[in-house]
């Protein structure tokens, strides 16, 4: 009898995601909200900035919230990521304005109406003009004042709120005033950059206590971090080795050291990967984007790799939650693929032991780009801004689907590869969705 031939079996299953894991998409006020007229970037815009890369109206997410939160819901995300305006709420030193505080209720109270799990951001790199006035956060006064703000308007929302950012990426708000010089504020001070810094840590650590102090449920709180993926040139190159502790040290876990013990979870924003050369001894990365890689619009790098590498990185005793994550791009199917190899790379991280809760993709609808103005294209949802109509883009639907399974479809994996027939069942399967949420 001739012997039967074993035909290896292909794994057709679902690449799955704990039960319970959160899946949305993320904004911040300034970014989508329009007309934040109180802030220091509102002021620094209309100074500085031509017209076309003014925030004026935004996406009048102000007033349109309830649309883009229904059209989160028709997408099958269950948690939402977002920021509220501190301008808004205290316009003048010590005045805090009920209106805003109301409306700001409005719209949480909206999020849970519709079921989501709320990640609020309490400072998303704005202040009020005020406190810029000041000094910003070279003022070591600015933590009293930032304190004095959450301890008036958290216990409004609180019940609104699941999870806490106190701080949106420190880190890049340093680099971006004193290094590129591109933001409010902005000029050369290494004090100065050290007195922010500090200031930070002081404001994390101050409205950490305050939480946990008087609201005994202990809902968690950390920071949103932008978390760098580094890599050397030349594998044998110790200036190259010692380069990338020092790049890894200052830019991801600098700032958990000085805050050590206030941290319910890490909560990781993901867009670079840097290969460091030879010259770079100190902290100060050359990137990719003068190389023949994959790049979004904005030249930053697609290396899905480095997202699993950060996090078994960081991977400690407590939750990490993926607080951003996407790219700029007028072409979508890069979103596709994007998306689909980026959640390869956290499910393969979470096979690996690493505790990750959640993702959050950057951004739910196309917004202001800070510095860029309108031009990057980040969001599922694609905002027309000659009349701020939103559209769904096939993207979306992509993510709809992977939500839908609490994983990665096969059929869906496929497509990383760009193959025709795996272009062919996306769209089937695009068209599906887009009939199910109508």
């Amino acid at each position: 009898m001739a012997e039967e031939k074993i035909i290896p079996k292909h794994d057709h299953e679902t690449l799955k995601f704990p039960d319970g894991f959160l899946w949305g998409a993320a904004t911040s006020a300034h970014q989508v909200e329009g007309n934040n007229i109180s802030s220091d970037w509102w002021e620094w815009e209309q100074k500085h900035q031509p017209q076309a890369l003014r925030s004026g109206q935004a996406c009048n997410q102000y007033n349109l919230y309830e649309q883009d939160f229904d059209l989160a819901k028709s997408l099958n995300h269950n948690a939402h990521r977002l920021s509220i305006e501190w301008s808004r709420i205290e316009p003048k030193e010590g005045e805090f304005d009920e209106s805003e505080i109301e409306h700001y209720k409005k719209v949480l109270k909206a999020l849970k109406d519709r079921n989501f799990t709320v990640m609020l951001t309490l400072w998303h790199f704005t202040l009020p003009k005020w406190v810029a006035d000041k000094g910003g956060w070279e003022n070591g006064a600015t933590a009293l004042y930032f304190e004095r703000f959450v301890r008036r308007v958290v216990p409004e929302i609180t019940e609104y709120v699941d999870l806490w950012i106190t701080l949106n990426e420190p880190g890049v708000y340093i680099y971006e005033t004193y290094i590129e010089r591109a933001w409010p504020h902005s000029k050369k001070s290494l004090f100065g950059q050290i007195k922010t810094f500090l200031n930070l840590t002081s404001a994390h650590k101050k409205v950490y206590k305050f939480l946990h102090s008087n609201f005994p449920a202990g809902k968690p709180v950390g920071i949103a971090n932008n978390i760098l993926s580094f890599e050397v040139s030349h594998k044998h190159s110790i200036k190259e080795q010692i380069a990338v502790w020092l790049n890894d040290l200052f830019a991801n876990h600098l700032f958990y050291m000085f805050t050590r013990g206030t941290h319910d979870f890490f909560g990781v924003n993901y867009y670079f990967h840097i290969r460091l050369k030879d010259r770079n001894i100190i902290p100060g990365a050359n990137s990719l984007m003068q190389q023949t890689h994959d790049v979004s619009d904005l030249g930053w790098e697609i290396y899905p790799e480095g997202i699993f590498e950060v996090l078994t990185d960081l991977a400690d005793d407590i939750p990490i939650y993926i607080t951003e994550c996407g790219i700029a791009s007028t072409n979508d199917d890069r979103r596709n693929r994007f998306l689909i190899s980026y959640l390869q790379e956290v499910a393969r991280a979470i096979k690996a032991g690493v505790n990750v809760r959640g993702f959050f993709y950057w951004s739910l609808l196309d917004n202001f780009e800070w510095h860029l103005g309108f031009e990057p294209r980040f969001g599922l949802v694609e905002v027309d801004y000659s009349n701020l109509e939103r559209h769904i883009r096939p993207s979306a639907l992509v993510y709809t689907d992977i939500i839908q399974h609490n994983g990665i479809p096969h059929s869906l994996l496929r497509f990383i590869g760009h193959t025709v027939q795996a272009e062919e069942v996306l769209e089937k399967r695009q068209k599906e969705i887009k009939k199910e949420i109508k």
